[in-house]
């Protein structure tokens, strides 16, 4: 029989004859065998291992790219099916829907898993041999599992992680020029790819077509994201592996991200800021000649400018319009950051500017601008009027004529219409006395001057409602001259 045996493989069936000198022999056993005896044995071979066996391990698919391999004390989940040598399925992972999640090295696993998984990558396939008496031994396990069972594990590592692991940080492009990094306290938009470390997408900003918009290290966001976010610059994009105890930890969320899972962020910052920040101002050229006055707050502006997102997104042009756009500074015309961004230039001179939410559209955006977005600007200054002072329609060059009713009573009747004021203002206007408020259509600010001397509605002025602005009482607001 011994004989008979050499070289079988599992699962090899054999018919072995036996002689009786090689069996039993003239004794035989009796009430079983009789003496000189032929034996018949019809074998198949189930199962087959060596004291010397150690755990036998085939790579059957190894990803490219290794993260990191398992190793003593690590936290594995994997799939597995389990078989004994002869190809009996004893258990599966799969049949339960869900991963076998455990640790290894610690005595959780037989031994012979144990071995079987180190080194293992997150993605990989192995097949794992492992003897008897690195398994379940003489006593084997249950109904399934006989005594002294070689047994077989197909495994498909899903991930690893170690309860000591910390966020992993990879730059996968790193734009130039960064001069800023993001800080607890920024607000951030982003994008991102969110994956198992097994390569399953479980989320994406991109399939919503709009960034994921949050402040960072205030935790509203998972720790590990807020710790992975900090130190990124504007247009990078960076690979983010958060461990689950920095995540969603053993309960998982949702039916996308199961228990105890590693999670992986590709992500592209757009653009972050703070709220306190203000408008940054940086100045491209100047104008060769000297130049002794800027524009300020009232001053009438004629600007070119270009607008764009942070990522290079272009929002709008005044080029597209094929004129410079007008504004009055100080009258809220324009956003507040590029209001004070105009402030403070000569004409002919460039800027870029860069506008944080708050001085711009805010949380909510506007028409083709996101929400809670920072704004490029590159403005050009092409010309400026000086303006008035604050309240003020309309100023004299000089001072203003010794008796200005007498002057504005054209027709000497003691009464000065519509028609009389506006006729002198624009004659002030025409010979360089005075001037009206710039950027403001001409005839509604002569009316508006009307108005605030017509103080009784009666729709005509009389000597004693004129009245100069300096020499009103001071808690009258009108705008009048």
């Amino acid at each position: 029989m011994d004989r008979g045996l050499m070289g079988m493989c599992v699962n090899e069936r054999r018919r072995l004859i036996v002689p009786p000198h090689l069996g039993y022999g003239s004794i035989g056993v009796a009430g079983l065998i009789p003496p000189d005896a032929t034996l018949y044995f019809d074998v198949v071979l189930l199962d087959l291992w060596n004291k010397e066996d150690t755990v036998q391990v085939s790579t059957l698919l190894r990803p490219p790219h290794c993260p990191r391999m398992v190793q003593d004390s690590d936290f594995v989940r994997y799939h597995y099916n389990g078989t004994l040598l002869d190809g009996t399925a004893f258990d599966s992972s799969y049949s339960r829907g869900g991963t076998y999640d455990t640790y290894v090295g610690s005595g959780w696993l037989i031994k012979g898993m144990d071995q079987g998984l180190l080194s293992m990558c997150p993605g990989e396939r192995r097949k794992i041999i492992i003897p008897p008496f690195l398994a379940y031994g003489e006593k084997g396990y249950g109904t399934v599992i006989p005594p002294q069972a070689s047994l077989v594990f197909h495994v498909l590592l899903i991930d690893v992680h170690n309860p000591k692991d910390t966020v992993q940080l990879e730059t996968l492009e790193l734009p130039p020029g960064c001069v800023r990094r993001a800080a607890a306290g920024d607000f951030m938009r982003y994008h991102y790819n969110g994956s198992l470390m097994d390569g399953t997408l479980f989320d994406s900003s991109y399939s919503r077509n709009h960034t994921y918009n949050t402040y960072v290290g205030q935790g509203y966001i998972i720790p590990g994201m807020d710790q992975g976010l900090q130190g990124a610059c504007m247009g990078e994009r960076r690979r983010i592996t958060i461990p689950p105890h920095l995540a969603y930890g053993e309960n998982g969320t949702g039916d996308k991200i199961p228990g105890s899972a590693v999670l992986i962020f590709d992500v592209h910052v757009i653009d972050f800021h703070n709220p306190e920040d203000p408008v940054e101002i940086r100045t491209l050229s100047r104008p060769p000649e000297a130049c002794n006055e800027t524009s300020k707050s009232g001053d009438f502006v004629r600007y070119h400018y270009n607008c764009s997102l942070l990522d290079g997104t272009k929002l709008f042009s005044s080029h597209d319009y094929g004129a410079p756009q007008e504004a009055t500074l100080g009258a809220n015309k324009v956003i507040e950051g590029l209001d004070t961004g105009l402030r403070g230039m000569c004409v002919g001179e460039r800027r870029q500017l860069v506008v944080p939410p708050h001085l711009a559209h805010g949380e909510s955006g506007a028409r083709g601008v996101p929400g809670s977005a920072v704004l490029l600007f590159e403005v050009e200054l092409i010309s400026r009027e000086e303006g008035l002072p604050e309240g003020y329609l309309f100023v004299w060059h000089q001072d203003p004529p010794a008796n200005l009713f007498e002057d504005l009573d054209l027709n000497e009747d003691g009464e000065v219409p519509p028609e009389e004021f506006s006729t002198f203002i624009k004659a002030q206007v025409s010979e360089g006395k005075g001037r009206l408020m710039p950027g403001q259509d001409a005839e509604k600010t002569i009316g508006d001057m009307f108005q605030n001397q017509d103080r009784n509605q009666d729709g005509k002025i009389t000597s004693d409602e004129l009245k100069l602005k300096t020499d009103e009482d001071q808690e009258r607001v009108h705008e009048e001259l």
